[in-house]
C-alpha cells in the first residue's frame, strides 16, 4: 500500500509530459546519448551531412547494427508507400493521438486556445515542422477518421520539411498527394477527414506498430519499411554500411563472372587467395572514402 501511495502521488507530475510534450530538461534527460547539437526545445539535431549520407542506406544495413546494440524495436513494416522508389530521411517530430474523450479533450483544447493555437489539432503539429523534419504520427492504426492529411496539408508538410511523414493511420486525397515529391508511409486511405481523435502528445515517445520512436530519431524509409535510428547510432550505422557496400560490390563482381559457386564467395570467400583479394579490395576502397 505504501508503494502504491507513492506511485499515485507521482502521477500528477508524470502525466503532463505524456499529455503535452517533453520539457527542455526532460528532452535532454531522455535523449542523453545524443552526440550532436540540439534544437531550441532540446530535440536532437543530427547534422544535415549525415542525413544526406543516410539516403544511400538500406533497411538491411540499419538492421546490421541496431539489434546488436540492443535496439531491437526500431523497425516497422507493412506500409502503403507513396513513392517506393524514394528514400525518406529526416529527424523525427512525434505526435500522439488517442480516441476522443470529451473531458480530456476539453482540457487539451482550453490550453491550446490559451496559447493561441489553431483549432485543428493535426495542423498544430504541422505548423511546428522545420527543414529536415519527418512527422511521425501515432494514430493507433485508425483508417476511417484517421486521416492525418489530405493533399493540402501534405503539401504544407513537404513545403516545410522537404522530406515527408509516417503515420500509423491513414491519408485522404491520394491522387492529389501522389503528385507531391515527398516520402510518405501510411496504413490506408479513406475519404473522411480526421475525426473522433484528440492530440495528446507532441515530441514525446510514441509507438509506431512494433517500434518505439523518440523525437530526434533519424527516420529512414525505403521499399521494405521504416527504421527509427537513435542519434547516437547514426555514425556507426553509416560506417558499417560503407563496409557492406564494398563487400556487396566485390561479391557481385565475382559472382557475375560465372566462375564461382555462390558458396565460394558468399557470405565470405572460402579460398585464402580470394579472401586476401577481398581484404585488399576493402582496404583500398575504404581509403578512397
Amino acid at each position: 500500500m505504501k508503494r502504491l501511495s507513492v506511485v499515485l502521488c507521482l502521477l500528477p507530475f508524470a502525466l503532463p509530459a505524456q499529455v503535452f510534450t517533453f520539457t527542455h530538461e526532460q528532452m535532454l534527460e531522455y535523449t542523453a546519448q545524443n552526440p550532436f547539437g540540439r534544437f531550441e526545445d532540446g530535440r536532437p539535431k543530427v547534422p544535415d551531412e549525415l542525413l544526406e549520407k543516410c539516403k544511400d542506406l538500406s533497411a538491411e544495413e540499419v538492421w546490421a547494427v541496431l539489434p546488436g546494440e540492443k535496439f531491437r524495436n526500431q523497425y516497422e513494416g507493412n506500409w502503403q508507400i507513396l513513392h517506393p522508389e524514394k528514400r525518406l530521411v529526416g529527424r523525427a517530430v512525434t505526435a500522439q493521438f488517442m480516441p476522443f474523450r470529451p473531458d480530456v479533450n476539453d482540457v487539451v483544447e482550453a490550453k491550446a486556445r490559451a496559447k493561441g493555437l489553431g483549432e485543428n489539432n493535426n495542423q498544430r503539429v504541422i505548423d511546428m515542422l522545420q527543414p529536415g523534419d519527418v512527422l511521425v504520427v501515432d494514430l493507433f492504426g485508425k483508417i476511417e477518421g484517421g486521416t492525418i492529411v489530405g493533399d493540402n496539408l501534405a503539401t504544407a508538410i513537404y513545403a516545410a520539411t522537404k522530406a515527408g511523414f509516417v503515420v500509423d493511420g491513414a491519408i485522404r486525397d491520394l491522387d492529389g498527394i501522389f503528385e507531391i515529391d515527398e516520402g510518405a508511409y501510411f496504413r490506408g486511405v479513406h475519404p473522411t477527414p480526421i475525426g473522433g481523435v484528440m492530440l495528446t502528445g507532441v515530441n514525446i515517445p510514441v509507438r509506431i506498430g512494433n517500434a518505439t520512436v523518440m523525437p530526434g530519431d533519424v527516420v529512414f524509409g525505403d521499399r521494405e519499411g521504416v527504421y527509427f535510428i537513435p542519434p547516437h547510432l547514426v555514425k556507426k550505422v553509416l560506417d558499417r554500411a560503407d563496409e557492406t557496400h564494398i563487400h556487396d560490390e566485390w561479391t557481385k563482381k565475382k559472382l557475375s563472372t560465372g566462375k564461382y559457386k555462390s558458396s565460394d564467395i558468399y557470405p565470405s570467400p572460402r579460398d585464402p587467395a580470394l579472401k586476401k583479394e577481398y581484404e585488399e579490395y576493402l582496404k583500398e576502397r575504404l581509403g578512397k572514402k
